[in-house]
């Protein structure tokens, strides 16, 4: 019997071997599951997938004055309860299958908002550090940024550092960039991640990036908190 990946529920649709690559959203999650993950809709800020009713929010304004990183990003999903614990689950019980949840929307994301852009654009997935990988057993960046038929290019790496889950909006505005280049790109970047929040990491790999000769970086994250 097929169940929801979240609630373990039974599902309607049988799921086989022969439809797993290519199934839907809601096919492995229950239809109760399902209505809970909510896309955002309505006007957004152009820079950042804010809900906003201006063209750029008040936070990307200050990012320009301090200096902006990135073209663009576009999230999908209100980072509500329901995203929350399902992403909490993914990544930090280690509950891999569950990316299987965003693989459909994060595909029809990227063809609208970024095929179009240019042909040479590559994945760069967020890096974790060596403590960090070794907790988690695999990279929640990667394991989306792999989903997208683009090159992925492990570009970055990443100092030890704390946790950015436990640090306030303040501090997270404030650390030093922990991020380092371990492959100069002559292309287009695509960061690929699970949540933005204040938009501090994206800019902070962007700017890596792009120090390095990086053209241009835009990012596609899953949720925006």
């Amino acid at each position: 019997m097929n169940i929801c990946l979240y609630c373990y529920a039974p599902l309607e649709k049988p799921l086989t071997w022969s439809n797993w690559l290519t199934i839907e959203a809601n096919s492995v999650l229950c239809e109760t599951c399902a209505a809970k993950l909510k896309i955002i809709s309505g006007k957004r800020c152009r820079v950042c997938s804010r809900a906003w009713n201006g063209a750029i929010c008040s936070d990307c304004q200050q990012w320009r004055q301090l200096g902006e990183n990135i073209e663009g990003n576009y999230s999908i999903y209100y980072y509500n309860e329901t995203m929350r614990d399902l992403i909490t689950q993914w990544k930090f019980r280690g509950d891999y299958v569950l990316r299987e949840v965003f693989r459909k929307d994060l595909q029809r994301a990227f063809e609208k908002q970024f095929a179009s852009i240019t042909p040479s654009i590559a994945a760069v997935p967020i890096p974790l550090s060596k403590n960090r990988m070794q907790e988690r057993g695999f990279n929640q960046s990667l394991a989306l940024a792999e989903m997208l038929d683009i090159p992925v290019k492990h570009a970055l790496g990443r100092n030890s550092g704390e946790k950015q889950a436990k640090k306030n909006r303040k501090s997270r505005l404030k650390r030093g960039n922990p991020f380092f280049i371990t492959e100069a790109l002559q292309q287009p970047a695509l960061i690929v991640d699970d949540i933005y929040t204040t938009g501090t990491t994206v800019r902070q790999a962007a700017q890596q990036l792009k120090l390095h000769g990086c053209p241009a970086v835009y990012s596609l994250t899953v949720a925006r908190s």
